[in-house]
């Protein structure tokens, strides 16, 4: 039986990378991505991926029947508990809670939020439901717990929540959907900063809302001062550098990340994005869109015991 995947919002292929290191052989990869330098990442690595483009834009027709996996990582911005928290609205501000009003709105000549994009999750259940995969996967941050049973009512099961910290020396916590069995957490292997960087002893930055500073109208204005982290883990990759993206040295300096160190707390390959055509700023989006890979590696076993079963 082929192994046929899917996998929309692609980025630089890190589901690719897990089905490898699982030692899981792909007969058909499908991917559905728009960003050109994660594409380009791509397919230097793995030239046989089928790039489909916009999610939009993709029918059934275009994928082999009943695929073995879907998975996504869905936009995540407007979902964010750092962010506006608005989740799948359109930009009259309407909530999107279900495929059939996504749908329905869609036709109507609705327009979505396209600079978020977090609507975009419903192009992913579109596609499930039209293609009927024997397993889905989906991505994405911790969020109000509103949204959270939005996408959990969709997808027929409840989320586990995992931080990357556990696998690596970054702090990225993260909600993991499945219908995949013997789901868990891993281990925590106890890696810290300093064990990827020599002397760092913490992730640098501007993070929540620190000091508020009442206006003339009542309302606050939140200014955010830069902390050290103290759990010895970096902050979580973002896909801009910025006031977040730093990391405080033993002798009390701080300076931004590297693209290498970037690789390195996503647990990738080293020198993964250093292919020809990408800019480091391209590299270090592509990275800050992708995944933890020890985490999904983790989190397919049982994909990978399903198979071999099916094969016996």
């Amino acid at each position: 039986m082929k192994t046929i995947v899917l996998s929309c919002f692609d980025g630089l292929s890190g589901l690719q990378i897990a089905l490898r290191k699982l030692g899981i052989k792909v007969d058909k990869y499908y991917a559905s991505e728009v960003d050109e330098s994660a594409m380009t990442i791509t397919m230097k690595h793995f030239p046989n991926t089928i790039q489909l483009g916009d999610i939009r834009k993709i029918t059934p027709k275009m994928i082999e029947k009943n695929p073995t996996l879907i998975a996504a990582g869905s936009p995540c911005q407007d979902f964010s508990l750092g962010g506006l928290r608005k989740g799948m609205v359109t930009k009259e501000n309407v909530a999107v809670t279900s495929l059939d009003q996504y749908l329905k709105l869609k036709s109507e000549g609705f327009k979505f939020d396209e600079k978020s994009q977090s609507y975009l999750f419903w192009e992913f259940v579109r596609l499930v439901r039209q293609l009927k995969p024997k397993y889905f996967f989906l991505e994405n941050v911790r969020m109000d717990h509103v949204w959270m049973h939005v996408i959990s009512r969709e997808l027929g099961v409840f989320p586990i929540n995992i931080n990357s910290s556990l696998v690596s020396a970054q702090n990225r916590d993260r909600l993991y959907w499945t219908n995949i069995p013997g789901l868990s957490a891993p281990k925590d292997k106890g890696i810290l900063l300093g064990n990827v960087i020599p002397g760092a002893v913490g992730g640098f930055g501007k993070r929540g809302r620190n000091v508020g500073e009442k206006k003339r109208d009542g309302s606050i204005k939140w200014t955010p001062y830069p902390t050290t982290r103290t759990d010895k883990k970096a902050n979580c990759i973002v896909t801009k550098k910025g006031n977040t993206t730093m990391v405080m040295m033993k002798n009390g300096t701080h300076r931004q990340l590297t693209v290498e160190e970037a690789e390195q707390l996503q647990t990738l390959p080293k020198n993964y994005t250093k292919v020809d055509g990408v800019s480091n700023v391209g590299r270090w989006h592509a990275i800050g869109n992708g995944w933890t890979i020890d985490v999904i590696t983790h989190l397919l076993k049982g994909l990978k015991k399903d198979l071999v079963k099916r094969k016996k």
